[in-house]
């Protein structure tokens, strides 16, 4: 990600990228639901509960829709089934900054 111009924070748990998330001012959080100290989908909660309004992609195996419509549920703003390429995870990241900034290219941007 970094060599496609994004400066990214990457946080092994969930508890840690809560704190990073709340202290701050990613434009995005990618989120895995499978992380060693619980569910992905608990964190995205607790995140939009400590009243973080950023956009959270989640990142999953599964593509069951019960899967995605409780990513969403609990806060997502979109979601991702794996596998996916890199090519693809950045052009959906350039996608989704020029909708939401209006930026032409993905220079700069932060994520966790």
């Amino acid at each position: 990600m970094e060599r496609e111009g994004f400066q990214v924070a990457w946080k092994e748990k969930g508890e840690e990228g809560i704190h990073y998330a709340v202290e701050q001012s990613s434009h995005l959080i990618l989120l895995d639901v499978r992380l060693p100290d619980g569910s992905g989908f608990d964190f995205c909660r607790r995140m939009r509960t400590h009243g973080l309004r950023r956009s959270i992609l989640i990142l999953r195996i599964q593509s069951e829709e019960s899967d995605k419509v409780l990513g969403l549920e609990m806060g997502a703003t979109d979601y991702v089934t794996k596998p996916y390429s890199l090519r693809e995870l950045v052009s959906w990241l350039g996608t989704w900054l020029r909708r939401v900034y209006g930026e032409p290219s993905n220079a700069g941007a932060d994520i966790l």
